[in-house]
């Protein structure tokens, strides 16, 4: 009898083309991977990829080679588009514990030569001077109200209370400010990713396409070599872009910030009998007739059962994933870009602008900053309302953090979980934690059974409102 073994085929030994190939030929071939590694060459493992990745479309062949890459100076509007493949990891510069520099913004392609370009540059200028302006101010507040640990230095201190003001701060910097990101994906992923960015409308996203391809295809040069731009993307985008235009109306806040449009009504009986399904023998159609049989407190303890052991940091069964929801969010920038980050979720966000206004933080407010804030923020919509004369995507740059956005989202309970107990905990953001504490609310109210076991702080999100916001 074979004995167990478990090893590493190391990219300092093999090309990730070459870990691919050693993969994909386990499934025909008796030898061990070490075995038939050994026996691969680039050319041989480019030939293998050429036919069967290329020529067959057995793309899943291509996720076993993982590049890592480095983004550095990119706009954190273009960061958006970097990081909107589901299947990959990403970390970014954190506009919480970094301060900005007063010319660490992008000025896109398409301003070169133009009349507003000055302006778009003044107003850039503007925003990270004020940004600049507001960090002593709300510093010097933070700390007065601070309590000191024993034998803390200023600077231990400064640099434990920062995420507090800095975190304020950064509502003023606008999506043109420049950030860093980490990626690591395999490249089934980057094949698609290069492909969206070399579709994209705006130039600074195409040119980041085209280096990736060419990075990448100095490591998978198989793999990568025709991800090109797709018509598809293009002429559907431009097409519906252009029925979009024929509507005059522009949204507003009358209709609330969290709105659910749809859910499942029986999605807390589909997960109870998808639990039973799991652990039984029955076909589905009978687990769920049962579980609605059963009385409301019958079903009670099926969920009590079914989650009462979670601990802070376990994972729900899969089988909460059977019940869905669709929201339609407003949130600021700055929220947004937490949101993000939560790719287990369908998301549909709307293009930056300026009309659905912008938040207030209350610190804002207490350190007498807000004229300045106001100023700033209002020169940023008066230089985007411009701008969107000239180009719609162009002028996304110039929003700030603060302005607020709508984003549509979907998202299962399993996923709900996960998002509300990490988004509401008291060190993340107040903007996120608000949505989070929303959307909670909402889903205890429709379906309280399986929701009553979400670890939230005690807050809701009226108190974290009132107390960290002037204005939402």
């Amino acid at each position: 009898m074979s004995s167990r073994q478990i090893y590493l085929l190391s990219p300092k030994e093999h090309s990730p083309e070459t870990i691919a190939v050693a993969f994909a030929k386990t499934s025909r071939s008796p030898e061990s991977f070490r075995e038939i590694a050994a026996g691969l060459t680039d050319e041989k493992s480019a030939q293998f990829h050429e036919k069967w990745v290329v020529g067959y479309g057995h793309a899943s062949v291509a996720e076993h080679a993982v590049l890592h890459i480095a983004f550095e100076n990119v706009s954190r509007l273009a960061v958006e588009s970097i990081e909107s493949n589901r299947l990959a990891s990403y970390t970014e510069k954190s506009t919480r514990y970094q301060k900005w520099g007063s010319d660490n913004f992008l000025v896109p392609a398409e301003l070169g030569g133009h009349p507003l370009c000055e302006e778009f540059i003044a107003t850039c200028r503007l925003l990270f001077q004020t940004y600049r302006d507001s960090l002593d101010p709300l510093r010097t507040l933070v700390l007065q109200r601070a309590q000191r640990r024993e034998k803390e230095s200023d600077e231990a201190l400064d640099r434990r209370l920062r995420s507090q003001y800095v975190d304020v701060c950064r509502f003023l910097l606008p999506a043109a400010s420049l950030a860093n990101v980490g990626m690591t994906a395999n490249a089934r992923v980057l094949e698609n990713m290069i492909r969206k960015l070399l579709s994209h409308g705006l130039a600074e996203v195409r040119g980041i396409g085209e280096e990736v391809k060419a990075v990448s295809k100095a490591e998978i040069p198989t793999l990568v070599k025709y991800a090109d731009a797709v018509p598809y993307l293009m002429e559907t985008n431009r097409d519906i872009d252009e029925l979009v235009k024929q509507r005059s109306e522009i949204g507003n806040l009358k209709s609330g910030w969290c709105h659910l449009v749809d859910f499942d009504r029986d999605g807390e009986m589909k997960v109870l009998a998808a639990a039973l399904y799991r652990f039984g023998e029955m076909p589905f159609a009978d687990a769920l007739r049962h579980v609605k049989s059963m009385d409301e407190g019958q079903r009670v303890h099926l969920a009590d059962t079914l989650l009462r052991r979670l601990d802070e940091h376990d994972i729900p069964l899969r089988e909460l994933e059977y019940a869905t929801y669709t929201f339609d969010l407003v949130m600021d920038q700055g929220a947004y870009a937490e949101f993000k980050r939560h790719r287990m979720m369908t998301q549909t966000p709307q293009m930056l602008t300026t009309h659905l206004g912008y938040a207030i933080p209350r610190l804002i407010t207490e350190a007498g900053f807000e004229p300045q804030y106001r100023r700033a923020m209002d020169a940023a919509a008066g230089t985007y309302e411009r701008l969107y004369s000239f180009n719609p995507q162009v002028a996304q740059y110039v929003v700030p953090n603060g302005y607020n956005r709508r984003v549509l989202a979907q998202f299962n309970l399993r996923e709900a979980y996960h998002f509300c107990q990490l988004r509401a905990a008291s060190n993340a953001h107040f903007s996120i934690r608000r949505i989070a504490y929303r959307i909670d609310e909402e889903l205890c109210r429709i379906h309280p059974a399986l929701t009553r076991f979400m670890r939230l702080p005690g807050e809701s999100w009226q108190s974290v409102e009132e107390k960290y916001l002037t204005m939402a």
